[in-house]
């Protein structure tokens, strides 16, 4: 079987969760969680990216890789600001769930990463990000190039960065 590289790309943030809310009050983010919201981004953003690798990892063989797109805003180390709460748990959720796939597909010679993207100016940021989405597109591309079979399992920055869990 030849080499295969499939990307899970999924990605919600309910920012309406918090609408009239000021971000520096944390009182009032904790008052503002939509439960609907947060479930909603559960299901896109962690069990998104599982259902994809359910369905197509028959079909990925030794030599393999897949790439969960997810975000720093995942991970617990690096969470100095809070709020965004269905955001951050679902991509915390889903780097579990891919640390776990790593491990159950490595016998099989498949690695699984964890990628941040950056930030990119996309729709979900109105457009205010740092890189447009072909430099991330091409950054992420070169970084699962790069990672070996040894680092299965690893949260990455598009920058080349490993990042912290």
């Amino acid at each position: 079987m030849k080499t295969i590289v499939l990307l899970a790309v999924a990605g919600l943030v309910a920012v309406p969760a918090f609408a009239g809310t000021p971000c520096d009050d944390v009182k009032a983010k904790i008052e503002a969680v939509g439960f609907d919201s947060l479930r909603l981004q559960f299901e896109v953003n962690a069990l998104g990216p599982l259902r994809v690798a359910r369905a197509l990892t028959e079909n990925l063989g030794n030599g393999s890789k897949l790439g969960i797109i997810t975000s720093r805003m995942g991970s617990i180390a690096d969470n100095d600001s809070g709020g965004y709460y269905g955001y951050r748990a679902s991509k915390a959720a889903v780097n579990a769930i891919g640390k776990s796939l790593s491990i159950d597909l490595k016998p099989r010679g498949i690695g699984v990463f964890l990628l941040h993207p950056g930030y990119v100016a996309t729709d979900m940021v109105d457009g205010t990000g740092d890189i447009s989405p072909e430099v991330a597109a091409e950054r992420l591309v070169g970084v699962l190039d790069r990672l070996e079979l040894g680092q299965t399992g690893t949260f990455w920055h598009s920058n080349g960065s490993q990042l912290p869990w």
